[in-house]
């Protein structure tokens, strides 16, 4: 723990913070209900956050992890292009519960479980591999596995065979974004519940093989990736990789933050009324254009086809004028949706060099009197920490109340000094729960 620095400690906290205001203002989208409903079924003594549910501990984090997600506001690793934060801190909250741990182990378990999930991640998920496979299902296992382990304090020999375990178990196909199927949310659902299934085999004496990663039949085999073996290290480059994840300030897709943010500015520091647009060009990095469902202009009938598309995402910001929730509540606004049709979207080669250090992006507005609007940015401007807080408090109150908000947050604020990291729990859990 003391070799970790203040930023990393005050990174592990700011996330949980994020992953939670998440999974509070989650708690009423059908992907929540519908995966408390399955996890109420049993009884156990772990808590799902913002109910009075106890549960199995593999099923509360299955149900958190949901939750965390359940906005598409979740934080992000680009290099990975994995949100280790739904996976990993759902994975320790759980097992903070199954035996005591002090909050200064949990914070180094979560940076452990960032830095494995984002080096595999890393090597792995380039762009041949993400047009198929779920990024976060496969690294999220793998960095919750390596959390949990280090958590609960395993031996050497515990440790690789819940890491086998969990590269067993990595799961998640990119058809979803195309017909905007749920699937996605559970994605991380389901890494979560088979990282803790995959500590407790360990913990509980079962062995996998040593070599499921690198073996000749291992994940990275089975990824076509062999060749990217050597290239997974932990802890060598300049920083932590936990400091390298942003935090998302829309609640959709990575790859259309930038120019959802472009596009909010030009609606309200340029003046611009979205009638008076007839074309929009959005320019991008390759990454951007070519992930699944991100350059789709419709038509919208799910949720996630709203909060994948580039199109979609840029048209609400420039017809509403702000970023929230809201703006994807209503798939069938005639105004979003002409917006979104005449919105074309290109890969720019200067935007695709910097990749994936920086995510920049420019969107140009065509004006009906033949004026055009040009905004650009090198990079995304992620979600503060102010407003991360801002965005717990106004979560967490309405389910919790101020008081039990505040309790909360200032024991996130102390984690590293608490004896029973395990307690965060019961404080996100509620008296009551309608669920």
């Amino acid at each position: 723990m003391e070799q970790l620095s203040p930023e990393a400690v005050a990174k592990v906290k700011i996330a949980l913070l994020d992953m939670l205001s998440c999974a509070f203002e989650a708690q009423d989208l059908p992907w929540s209900q519908q995966a408390i409903a399955i996890a109420s079924r049993s009884k156990g003594d772990a808590h799902i956050a913002g109910t009075s549910l106890r549960v199995p501990y593999s099923e509360a984090a299955f149900v958190n992890a949901i939750l965390g997600h359940g906005l598409v506001r979740e934080d992000m690793h680009t290099g990975s292009v994995s949100h280790l934060g739904v996976v990993v801190l759902p994975t320790l909250l759980a097992l903070a519960e199954s035996k005591k741990v002090s909050g200064q182990n949990f914070i180094l378990a979560a940076v452990c479980g960032y830095e494995a999930g984002c080096a595999v991640g890393r090597a792995v998920m380039d762009q041949e591999n993400v047009r198929q496979h779920r990024p976060t299902g496969i690294t999220g296992p793998i960095g919750a596995a390596v959390a949990g382990s280090r958590l609960l304090s395993f031996s050497e020999n515990a440790s690789v065979s819940a890491l086998a375990f969990a590269a067993n178990t990595t799961v998640g196909l990119n058809e979803w974004p195309y017909s905007g199927g749920d699937e996605m949310f559970f994605h991380v659902g389901f890494a979560a519940r088979n990282a803790v299934t995959s500590v407790e085999l360990a913990g509980q004496g079962a062995r996998a093989s040593e070599t499921s990663l690198d073996g000749q039949a291992g994940l990275f085999a089975a990824l076509r990736r062999q060749h990217k073996i050597a290239e997974v290290t932990l802890f060598t480059r300049e920083r932590p990789e936990i400091l390298e994840v942003y935090h998302k300030p829309a609640p959709a897709c990575n790859y259309a933050q930038t120019a959802t943010q472009l596009a909010q500015a030009i609606a309200r520091e340029d003046g611009v009324h979205s009638a008076d647009v007839t074309a929009i060009q959005v320019k991008a990095t390759a990454a951007a254009v070519g992930y699944p469902g991100c350059n789709y202009a419709g038509p919208f009938t799910k949720t996630l086809q709203a909060k994948m598309s580039i199109q979609f995402c840029v048209a609400a910001a420039l017809s509403r004028g702000v970023i929230e929730e809201a703006n994807y509540r209503n798939l069938s606004d005639t105004e979003i949706n002409r917006l979104a049709s005449i919105t074309a979207v290109e890969i720019d080669p200067a935007l695709t060099a910097a990749y994936p250090a920086k995510q920049g992006a420019e969107v140009i507005v065509t004006l009906r009197d033949g004026r055009t609007v040009r905004r650009a940015l090198s990079d995304v401007v992620p979600a503060t920490p102010e407003q991360i807080r801002t965005r717990f408090r106004s979560a967490a109150e309405k389910i919790l109340g101020p008081e039990a908000t505040a309790a909360a947050e200032n024991f996130i604020d102390k984690l590293d000094e608490q004896d029973d990291a395990g307690a965060l729990a019961t404080l996100l859990s509620c008296k009551s729960t309608n669920s």
